[in-house]
């Protein structure tokens, strides 16, 4: 269950993971409450109608704490193991917190032994969010009669739905860097293979180019989403070269701010893990599509292709644009064991 700022998604996979058994996108309301107990409310009423006359089995579910609520950071450590790595990485992140450490939830991913001037030090990837988080997911799972086998960051969901798409021996060992464009955030992760070596949330979405749109036209919000997600969607001989323009003219600053923060993640990366270049960028998200991945192509001069989370799946289509579904499959293609 992807609980997003904008909608609820929900996929379920069969028992061999070989299909898609059920999905379902549920728009949440244009205006939410900002009461948390609201907030909650609102969600138990959508989590169930978006369950009616559906062909979801069973009741476990995987939630999933999405970019508002997580602390990401990449940071070097002393190289230790076990328990001792751990207290240190505890240490090391109390004082890069947002909120005060006594409230967080924190785990972290080992990402590798770096080198820093004449030392080798061990780079890690920590993932916190506040106790509340947590406590509103299992509230929700429990109003609606749900059991919350795992809570699951997204980041994570994510490198789980394309890892499960590269799965040839000579993948293991290639470097990859997946970008989630959602509704208003932006979620980056640099990998090899199935082992994270980078995490980086960026503040772009659809709201942000919605705004920016609305803005330049003049439009209501909701008319300049409609607006750009049609034109978008349709094929580029069908576009109306007027529109075209305006759009490109209202979005152009924050593409170009995006590039710029995806270039900081690549030259990061390249820089702290030298001899494991880019192998491949998959663009996915609800806003991504051709056109984006088109303008990253060519603006980081990196071979960008657009995101299928079905493509491991027999006949599977999902609907609207198969790319907003990465960290839903991700998250049902969770290990329960």
């Amino acid at each position: 269950m992807d609980i997003g700022s904008r909608s609820v998604k929900l996929v379920q996979l069969s028992a061999d993971r070989a299909r898609i058994r059920d999905v379902v996108c549920w728009d949440l309301p244009a205006v939410t409450s900002a009461d948390p107990a609201s907030r909650s409310r609102q969600l138990v009423d959508m989590l169930t109608q978006a369950r009616e006359g559906r062909a979801f089995r069973g009741r476990n579910a995987v939630f999933c704490l999405g970019t508002a609520e997580l602390f990401i950071q990449n940071m070097r450590v002393p190289q230790t193991t076990g328990d001792e790595l751990r207290q240190v990485v505890e240490k090391e992140a109390t004082s890069r917190l947002p909120f005060e450490a006594k409230n967080a939830e924190l785990r972290f991913f080992e990402a590798d032994t770096v080198r820093q001037g004449d030392a080798y030090r061990r780079e890690v990837i920590v993932v916190a969010c506040q106790k509340p988080s947590v406590q509103t997911i299992l509230s929700v799972a429990q109003a609606t009669g749900l059991n919350p086998v795992a809570i699951d960051a997204a980041p994570a969901a994510l490198l789980r739905c394309y890892a499960a798409q590269f799965r040839r021996s000579s993948d293991e060992e290639m470097c990859a860097m997946f970008i989630s464009v959602g509704a208003s955030c932006t979620t980056v992760v640099i990998a090899r293979g199935d082992s994270p070596r980078f995490i980086k949330q960026i503040d772009f979405g659809s709201r942000q180019l919605d705004e920016a749109v609305a803005k330049n036209l003049k439009m209501k919000l909701a008319d300049a989403a409609a607006l750009r997600r049609h034109h978008g969607d349709r094929r580029a001989d069908r576009r109306d070269p007027e529109i075209a323009q305006s759009i490109a003219k209202a979005t152009r600053p924050l593409l170009e701010s995006l590039t710029n923060d995806l270039a900081m993640c690549t030259r990061y990366y390249s820089v702290t893990f030298r001899g494991q270049p880019l192998s491949r960028v998959i663009v996915g998200g609800g806003e991504a599509c051709t056109g984006l991945v088109e303008w990253l192509s060519t603006h980081l001069d990196l071979a960008c292709e657009l995101a299928d989370p079905s493509r491991p799946f027999r006949q599977a289509k999902l609907p609207g644009r198969a790319a907003q579904w990465d960290i839903a499959v991700g998250l049902a293609l969770r290990d329960m064991d």
